[in-house]
């Protein structure tokens, strides 16, 4: 059963149909591990608060700490959003689709759960043929946490997926070995002044850079 859904994906000409079956499953709020530029990540339906529980559940992850969305386009943006502050704009312009998460006063129709209660969301573009795929052929906003339990290491191959994370997910894509890393950079763009929550794929230099333009 386990192998049947681990299912193997080109990952830079990701088959048709099987990014149909990933979608129907997601559609359904069911839950699909795809692979990101670096690491394996976690997919549900992002505005369903009882597959997003499902996801917390997935990854004993505490409720304090907000997840993360995907999105196929910048125009979905003002559907999450309460407002785009110009110093997103020159970032998403510099580094979407990428590996640069933005986080945003989130709208109130967006799931508590899904926020931790902070009223923010982070939202990135993804740049993985897989994970784009996936967007855009679902055109609605999904789950981008990273394939692991909480507080434990992320995974850059399927076969560092947790048992559990294996026995609860619906559809695993198994693009093969990424390339590992720290992930997406986070920014905060919310304040007066950005500031960068984490540092990863994304240099601060680089964030910098592209602001002080």
């Amino acid at each position: 059963m386990i192998k049947q859904k681990i299912v193997s994906i080109d990952p830079v000409i990701p088959a048709s149909d099987t990014i149909l079956t990933a979608g129907k499953i997601l559609r359904s709020n069911g839950i699909v591990i795809f692979p990101a530029k670096c690491l394996y990540g976690v997919a549900t339906r992002a505005l369903d608060e009882k597959a997003v529980e499902a996801v917390f559940h997935l990854k004993q992850r505490p409720l304090n700490n907000p997840i993360l969305v995907l999105i196929p386009d910048s125009a979905l943006l003002p559907d999450l959003v309460t407002s785009i502050p110009q110093t997103a704009r020159k970032l998403m312009d510099a580094f979407w689709p990428g590996n640069l998460t933005l986080v945003f006063e989130a709208k109130k129709h967006i799931p508590e759960l899904l926020t931790a209660g902070t009223g923010k969301i982070g939202v990135r573009l993804p740049l993985h043929p897989v994970a784009r795929a996936l967007v855009e052929s679902l055109g609605f906003p999904i789950t981008g946490t990273s394939a692991n339990l909480s507080g434990q290491n992320s995974c850059h191959r399927i076969s560092q997926l947790d048992a559990a994370i294996i026995h609860q997910a619906d559809l695993i894509l198994d693009a093969g070995s990424l390339k590992g890393g720290a992930g997406s950079t986070i920014v905060d763009v919310t304040g007066s002044c950005s500031h960068i929550l984490r540092e990863g794929e994304v240099s601060a230099d680089q964030i910098n850079q592209v602001l002080a333009i």
